[in-house]
C-alpha cells in the first residue's frame, strides 16, 4: 500500500486547477463557486488573501503515492478579521492568561460567510474526509499554533469533526427557500396578509425615484460595471469595518475566470449607477455577498439584495438564497433562520475546557433563538416551514 503524505501549499497556484476542482466540486455534490480553484486563486492573485493582509495560504494536500486524495483550503492567520465567526474574545482571554493565540490556522473561504464542504475529499468520500481532518490536527500540533478553526462547515462535516474531538459551535443566518414557486406572487401567497402588503409596498417604493435595475452575468459583465461597483463596495466597507477586504483587482479576476458564476445586480438613476449587489451562483443556491450604494433610497437595499435575488432564484429554479451573515430584518422578507456550524481545535487542555463550556451554553441559546424566530415568521400559520425547507409546495 502506498504511503499517505500531507503537503502544505503556500500558493494555490502550486496545484493544478483541474485536480483541485475534482476534490472541491466532485460529481454528485452541489456546485459551490467559493470552493473552486478560480475563486480562491483570485483571492490570492489580487492580494486580497495573502500574508500581507494576514491570510497566509497554508493549503493542505493529502496524497497516497501519486494519487491526490483531497485538499483543504487553509490559512495561517495573525488576526481574527474577515471570518464572520468571532473568536477575538477567546484571543483576548488567552493573552491575559499569558498565552499566544496568534498565529492560528483557519480553514475557510476568506471573507465569505457561506456554508459548504471544507474538507474536500475526492468523491466526497467520508473515510478520506476523516483522514483530512486528522491531517489538519497533526499539522496544528506539529507547527505549534494555539488552535485550528473550521468555519461554515456542512452539518455532516461538523458532526464528523466533533467525533474527532473538535469543539462544536453553532450560529445562525437567514436563508430563503424555494419549494417550487413559479413566480414571486406564489411566494407572496404563502405570507400573512400584513407581511404580503408590506413586501409589495417596499418593492413599489424602492423604485419610485426612477431607479432601474440591471441584472448582469457572463459576457454582460465589463470593467465599467466593476469600477462602479467597487465604489459602492469601498464606501460600505469603510463605514462598516474601516477598510475593505477585497481589492479592485479581485473583481476583475473573478469576472475573467468565472463570469457565469456571477450575478451582479446594478441600480441606475438618471443614467448613473448608484448601487449594486454582488451574488455568486451555485448549482442550487444563489449566494448574496456584497452590497454598496452612493445614494440612500428607502427599501432599495431590500429590493436589490433580497427581492431581486428571490426573482432570480425562482427563474433559475434554484432552491435557496443565502443572503450573507447576520440581519434579523431578513425574516420579515421571508428568509428563515438556518443554523451554521464551525469546529475548533484548541491545543491547550485548560483553555479547551473553558471554550467547550462556553460553546455548550451558546448552542442552547442559538437553538432557542431559531425556534423563537420560526414561531414569529411572516408565513401563514397553515404553512409548514419544514416542508418549505424540504422543497415541498402545493399551489392553491
Amino acid at each position: 500500500m502506498a504511503t499517505r503524505t500531507a503537503k502544505i501549499l503556500n500558493d494555490i497556484g502550486e496545484i493544478d486547477a483541474r485536480h483541485w476542482d475534482e476534490c472541491a466540486n466532485p460529481q454528485g455534490q452541489p456546485y459551490n463557486p467559493f470552493l473552486s480553484h478560480a475563486f480562491l486563486h483570485a483571492m490570492e492573485k489580487s492580494v486580497s488573501a495573502t500574508p500581507r493582509t494576514g491570510w497566509k495560504p497554508f493549503h493542505l494536500m493529502l496524497e497516497e503515492g501519486e494519487t491526490l486524495l483531497g485538499v483543504v483550503p487553509m490559512y495561517l492567520k495573525g488576526h481574527s478579521q474577515g471570518e464572520y465567526v468571532f473568536d477575538a474574545g477567546w484571543a483576548d482571554a488567552w493573552r491575559r492568561a499569558g498565552g499566544e493565540y496568534y498565529p492560528k490556522l483557519q480553514v475557510s473561504v476568506p471573507f465569505t460567510p457561506a456554508s459548504g464542504r471544507r474538507v474536500l475529499a475526492r468523491g466526497a468520500d467520508p473515510i478520506i474526509e476523516q483522514a483530512l481532518l486528522e491531517a489538519c490536527i497533526q499539522v496544528t500540533d506539529q507547527i505549534g499554533v494555539s488552535s485550528l478553526h473550521m468555519t461554515f462547515l456542512t452539518e455532516p462535516q461538523w458532526q464528523a469533526a466533533g467525533k474527532l474531538g473538535f469543539l462544536q459551535r453553532m450560529d445562525q443566518q437567514y436563508h430563503w427557500h424555494n419549494p417550487g414557486y413559479r413566480c414571486f406572487d406564489d411566494f407572496l401567497s404563502e405570507l400573512s396578509s400584513k407581511k404580503r402588503k408590506n413586501l409589495k409596498r417596499e418593492r413599489r417604493d424602492a423604485l419610485n425615484q426612477g431607479i432601474e435595475i440591471e441584472l448582469l452575468t457572463g459576457s454582460d459583465l465589463c470593467e465599467a460595471h466593476w469600477d462602479a461597483f467597487y465604489r459602492f463596495y469601498t464606501d460600505t466597507g469603510s463605514r462598516k469595518w474601516g477598510s475593505p477586504y477585497l481589492t479592485r483587482a479581485f473583481f476583475s479576476e473573478v469576472s475573467a475566470s468565472m463570469p457565469d458564476d456571477i450575478l451582479l445586480i446594478m441600480c441606475k438613476r438618471a443614467g448613473r449607477y448608484i448601487a449594486g449587489a454582488l451574488n455568486f451562483i451555485g448549482s442550487d443556491t444563489l449566494f448574496g455577498r456584497n452590497w454598496g450604494c452612493l445614494e440612500d433610497h428607502r427599501f432599495l437595499h431590500f429590493e436589490t439584495c433580497y427581492y431581486q435575488a428571490i426573482d432570480f432564484a425562482i427563474e433559475r429554479g434554484l432552491t435557496r438564497v443565502e443572503a450573507g451573515a447576520q440581519g434579523q430584518h431578513k425574516v420579515a422578507r421571508g428568509y428563515l433562520p438556518q443554523a451554521t456550524y464551525s469546529a475548533h481545535w484548541i491545543s491547550d487542555p485548560g483553555f479547551r475546557r473553558a471554550v467547550d463550556n462556553f460553546l455548550t451554553e451558546e448552542r442552547q441559546h442559538v437553538q432557542a433563538d431559531i425556534e423563537w424566530i420560526e414561531r414569529h415568521s411572516p408565513f401563514k400559520n397553515t404553512v409548514d416551514l419544514n416542508q418549505v425547507r424540504a422543497g415541498r409546495f402545493t399551489l392553491n
